[in-house]
């Protein structure tokens, strides 16, 4: 461990030695500090949230991340390239020491620049947050500056598919279809079945109970917030359209409900509070939608009603949130002094530039592994392609889209500038999945290529 912790010191003296570290921590500080203080916002809790967190979180991961790939790839590459690292590997050192030295002075240089700029980010928001309304400063501490989670109600997933697989034979039996329809008539009815759960016709109400499990023990003098999100098949002239709300159940519980409607636009999220102790003693909240408008409205069980309640405080939760992207650097230089290991330096950086690219095409992506081709899709035939291109290609596809969405399944930015909790189970599960997996996986690889490497040839230029 001595060893590595002294490559590691080598690493933090070449970053000061070249006045890396404080040129990237300038640039952060420029961007995260400077420019949200030239930056005016419109005076809501919302607007000022957009700049002073969406903004400084997704400038510090992006700046952070590049730097931390490009000195990845330079710090073993460039070594290499100069003959440096040939008077460390003659001493008694092992060549994995040697990496994982490198990847450990990586991390801490990491750490410390996001302990810097985190710290920074979290003193603006606050000093910054004095300036606003009585009003924005309370909707800011209850719905930003706080740790919620969140619960939705059931999808019925498992019953939809029981029943979708029931009335699918019974369609067969009377009917005979091709088989290249029968993914389409099971796509129809299992949209047919699911509109029971999520459609509120015209003139109707439909109601969703959502429960708030162990959480009813702790929140019940706490407000609520709802977060709601409808789509129509129809644009209203005014581009909105009114909508009732009650919560909780008349006679059985205590219950909240709109005086008036509300005029909401459809495909936009809304929050709005909603008064304490409304759930009955199972801990079940009734949330019902009253349809008035001349076409229904849709409530998808992915996105429609979702329920949020305070778990605990802002700077624990924006710690974790930065936890979990520090994983992502940390994966960043783990694919950097991999891509180093066997190629040169120039090579190593374009090949970590293309990794990045690819987990910026996952949709592409994600549409290939969904269609089951990478050709174009013949609906008049029903024929997908090349089938022995595919065979090959769309297993690979999957095994890619599989691994950048590992990487990919967190949002703490989003998280954070929402009130959403980042719970210690979800960073824990990222640090699984980003460090330990696919992180372990590339370090692995890297360490066996830096091994077999020749170090002592003139030019490396492989």
């Amino acid at each position: 461990m001595k060893r590595i912790i002294t490559i590691a010191a080598l690493t933090w003296k070449a970053a000061f030695r070249f006045r890396l570290f404080l040129v990237i921590v300038a640039l952060l500080l420029a961007a995260v500090v400077g420019l949200p203080l030239l930056l005016k916002d419109d005076g809501t809790a919302r607007g000022f949230t957009q700049i002073l967190l969406t903004y400084t979180l997704s400038a510090i991961t992006a700046l952070l991340g590049m730097a931390t790939m490009w000195l990845a790839c330079g710090t073993l590459a460039r070594d290499i390239e100069e003959c440096q690292i040939q008077m460390v590997a003659v001493k008694p050192i092992a060549r994995w020491q040697i990496w994982l030295g490198k990847w450990l002075g990586l991390l801490s240089l990491n750490a410390a620049i996001l302990l810097i700029t985190g710290a920074s980010v979290f003193v603006l928001l606050h000093w910054r947050s004095t300036k606003l309304s009585a009003d924005e400063q309370r909707i800011l501490r209850n719905e930003v500056l706080v740790s919620r989670a969140s619960a939705r109600p059931p999808t019925f997933a498992k019953e939809i598919e029981e029943e979708t697989d029931v009335q699918l034979k019974a369609a067969l039996e009377k009917t005979e279809v091709p088989a290249s329809d029968i993914p389409q008539l099971r796509m129809q009815i299992r949209e047919s079945l699911k509109a029971f759960v999520q459609n509120v016709p015209p003139g109707y109400e439909q109601s969703w109970k959502v429960d708030l499990g162990l959480a009813k023990n702790f929140i019940r003098d706490q407000p609520l917030f709802l977060r709601v999100k409808f789509n129509t098949a129809e644009k209203s002239p005014s581009g909105t359209f009114p909508v009732y709300w009650r919560v909780g159940v008349p006679k059985e519980t205590q219950f909240w409900q709109t005086e008036g409607p509300m005029s909401l636009a459809p495909d936009t999220f809304h929050e709005f509070e909603v008064p304490a102790g409304l759930f009955d003693e199972k801990g079940l909240l009734t949330v019902t939608v009253m349809n008035p408008n001349n076409v229904s409205l849709l409530f998808t069980t992915e996105e429609g009603i979702e329920v949020l309640y305070r778990e605990g405080g802002f700077a624990l939760n924006f710690a974790r949130g930065l936890g979990i992207i520090f994983c992502w650097m940390a994966l960043l230089a783990t694919l950097g002094l991999a891509a180093a290991s066997f190629l040169s330096f120039p090579v190593a950086a374009f090949v970590a530039i293309a990794a990045l690219l690819v987990v910026f095409s996952a949709g592409t992506i994600a549409n290939t592994v969904a269609e089951g081709t990478i050709m174009s899709y013949n609906q008049e035939t029903g024929e997908r392609g090349s089938p022995v291109l595919d065979f090959f290609a769309v297993p690979f596809f999957k095994g890619i889209l599989t691994a950048v969405n590992m990487a990919r399944d967190f949002s703490p930015i989003d998280s954070l500038s929402t009130g959403r909790s980042v719970s210690w189970l979800e960073l824990l599960r990222a640090f699984t999945q980003i460090v330990l997996v696919l992180g372990g996986m590339m370090s692995a690889f890297g360490i066996w290529a830096f091994s077999r490497r020749e170090l002592a040839l003139p030019q490396n230029n492989t």
